[in-house]
């Protein structure tokens, strides 16, 4: 019973701690999808395990094409270990600056808020497991518009409330 007693109160916690995007409205950058995702975009970055080592690499090009009300993001990622994966992501405004997103392997919608020049998306991941079944990982997407023309992105995993690992990403949009 206090097992159960501490696990929920370390989760209440958690999510207590979290800083709305809006914390970011006032920020020098203000991010415009409009502008960002109308064009060709290369990331890289990496996947942490939860003890902090770095399992995979990875980088992606991204054909993003937006509009007034929404967007699609088709990413193609090259893995470090050979991996080809794809992704298409589409976005639909929902409000002033949000959105829901969808795509083939993301279990119900993408909830996308964004403020200043903070992006914050949270929805649940199907990952595929070598036994040949899948897994729903939470993932809470912080994006962060540095430049003109960069985005730094890390995203936090979870289960059950319990940390499995982090992705950490650049994009910038290709000249």
């Amino acid at each position: 019973m206090k097992a159960i007693a501490l696990f929920a109160s370390a989760a209440l916690l958690s999510a207590c701690s979290q800083l709305p995007v809006s914390t970011y409205a006032d920020t020098p950058i203000q991010f415009d999808p409009m502008s960002f995702f109308n064009n060709q975009i290369h990331a890289e970055g990496f996947v942490r395990d939860r003890s902090g080592e770095v399992s995979r690499y990875f980088t992606a090009q991204i054909d993003a094409t937006w509009d007034e009300q929404g967007g699609v993001l088709d990413e193609l990622f090259t893995w470090s270990d050979g991996e080809i994966q794809t992704r298409v992501w589409q976005f639909r405004k929902t409000g002033e600056q949000t959105y829901v997103g969808t795509a083939a392997d993301v279990i119900g919608e993408a909830e996308m808020e964004f403020a200043g020049n903070a992006i914050h998306m949270n929805y649940v991941l199907d990952v595929p497991l070598a036994s040949g079944k899948t897994i729903g990982i939470r993932m809470d997407d912080w994006l962060y518009q540095v430049s003109d023309n960069s985005i730094v992105n890390v995203t936090s995993m979870s289960k059950f409330g319990f940390s499995v690992g982090e992705v950490v990403l650049t994009m910038r949009v290709i000249d």
